[in-house]
């Protein structure tokens, strides 16, 4: 009876194909599973070798394509853990920046927050968090590998990144000022303005704030927002004149 359970049990355990596999093999047929698009399948391959070739340099590079199979699968939170983990154990491997540019990338991708105005979702309820890892990443990567191939592309990013989360603050700021919690929107468009000098939502950050205090009579406030609005924006669609009525600011219409 022992005997018959132990075949039994033997002839459940599925055989590896891969037993016999050299590394290079396992790797040459991850690589195509990852040209057929199985990124499942892909990502088996790598863990097999990470296994079998541990402490070499292909088992790295092992780690580093998993790590964009399961993005490509869709899987954010695998990835950043095969990407944290490579980065910790691995800090000096030729892979670095690659992979500190992956990590932004994945995090860049994560359109839970950005690109918010392409959809209906309360803009107060929004997370920030993955673009601001993502600029991170990016940051880290352009300071320590300055002549790094992906540096240039993780600097276009960053560029995009700082603009989202400025125009993100701004739509919260004027979420609040629609439901007349002009407290709240200033606070909101006043840390725009002191986080992310220079970028195009500070424009409205701006009419934001002369809306709001004109609407609590802080008259000194709302004119002294207003003239830095003209003197930095004397073309802006939200001043007097400027509006395409060619009469009141927008501010006034809102």
């Amino acid at each position: 009876m022992a005997a018959g359970l132990l075949l039994s049990g033997c002839a459940n355990n599925p055989k590896d194909p891969t037993a016999g596999w050299t590394p290079e093999k396992i790797y040459s047929e991850a690589r195509d599973e990852v040209n057929a698009g199985a990124w499942d399948k892909a990502i088996g391959y790598y863990e097999k070798l990470e296994g079998r070739a541990a402490g070499t340099v292909l088992a790295q590079q092992a780690q580093i394509d998993k790590a964009y199979a399961q993005f490509k699968t869709g899987n954010k939170i695998q990835a950043l853990a095969t990407l944290d983990r490579f980065i910790r154990l691995h800090p000096t491997s030729p892979a670095l920046d690659y992979a500190l540019f992956l990590k932004g990338v994945v995090n860049f991708n994560d359109n839970l927050g950005m690109f918010s105005f392409l959809t209906r979702q309360d803009l107060s309820e929004r997370d920030q968090k993955a673009a601001k890892d993502s600029y991170e990443s990016f940051l880290e990567l352009t300071t320590r590998f300055p002549d790094s191939k992906y540096s240039a592309d993780a600097r276009q990013r960053m560029t995009h990144v700082v603009n989202s989360l400025a125009a993100y603050e701004v739509h919260v700021a004027r979420y609040y000022a629609k439901r007349g919690a002009h407290v709240a929107a200033i606070n909101r468009a006043q840390q725009a303005i002191i986080d992310f000098e220079g970028v195009p939502a500070i424009e409205e950050a701006l009419a934001i704030l002369v809306k709001s205090y004109d609407a609590m009579g802080m008259t000194l406030l709302r004119d002294d927002a207003l003239r830095v609005l003209t003197q930095n924006y004397p073309q802006s669609v939200y001043l007097p004149g400027n509006s395409p009525s060619g009469t009141k600011g927008w501010w006034r219409l809102w």
